[in-house]
């Protein structure tokens, strides 16, 4: 933690009013990007989810191919026993024979038909999640383009405000080294519990530069005479007197 001087009141509103403004000109570049970053983030999670389910679909597809063949190759064994028992059939020595054979027969032909009806539900199966890849692959095809586009967007900014963006940060960290620590504790509290970021206002028209309260006059007296760092009774934001705002330039 670095050593903080003994400065003067003023000395303390000034390095606030400084350190605001470089806050709020971080904002601003942040305010630019708008709200690219976040939908870029959304868009790839979104992308991996869809890459995960054509993943799972495709294998699912493998899976289904893999039954129709094993089906298909149990028809051929089918067929294969029938001609064989057909053969043997010629040479029988009795009925009993005969019968055994024809029974064998029938029921490896029993077997190629239940193998045909399977082919035919994963043959549906299969048709049904061609279609489901094919719209994975579509949706997955348009979010790309989107993220292509969202990236490219995002980088131009990026490239135009890094810069920019850097010189502030490094801005930034200074001026929190010239402000004592309790000051410094409340000036981040107030400034995180508004949307605007402003937790150091100027009195503008006789009333607070965040809330617009009115000030009183004793009160705005005692702003200008900068002796006590005074906040809103209102926002509890820090206030200041315009004077003094307008009189620390940020390069």
């Amino acid at each position: 933690m670095a050593i903080v001087k003994d400065f003067s009141v003023e000395e303390k509103l000034v390095s606030l009013i400084r350190l605001q403004k470089l806050d709020s000109k971080l904002d601003q570049i942040q305010i630019l990007k708008g709200e690219l970053p976040m939908e870029v983030s959304d868009l790839e999670d979104e992308l991996a989810g869809l890459n995960s389910r054509k993943n799972r679909i495709e294998e699912e597809i493998n899976g289904i191919s893999d039954y129709i063949n094993e089906r298909k190759n149990i028809i051929s064994e089918s067929e294969a026993l029938v001609k064989k028992y057909e053969k043997q059939s010629e040479n029988v020595k009795n009925n009993r024979e005969f019968e055994a054979i024809n029974k064998e027969i029938e029921m490896q032909q029993l077997e190629g038909k239940l193998a045909e009806k399977h082919i035919r539900d994963a043959n549906i199966e299969l048709a049904e999640k061609v279609k489901a890849l094919d719209a994975a692959k579509k949706k997955i095809d348009d979010k790309t383009a989107v993220l292509d586009t969202k990236k490219e967007e995002l980088g131009k900014i990026i490239a135009e405000t890094e810069k920019e963006e850097t010189a502030v940060k490094k801005q930034i960290d200074k001026a929190r080294e010239d402000i004592d620590e309790r000051l410094l504790f409340s000036y981040d509290r107030i400034r995180n519990n508004y949307r605007n970021g402003l937790a150091v206002v100027a009195v503008e028209r006789d009333a607070c530069g965040g809330c617009y309260n009115a000030i009183p006059p004793q009160k705005q007296s005692e702003i200008r005479q900068r002796k006590k760092v005074i906040v809103c009774e209102n926002c509890g934001r820090i206030l200041t007197d315009e004077d003094l705002a307008e009189s620390v330039v940020i390069k």
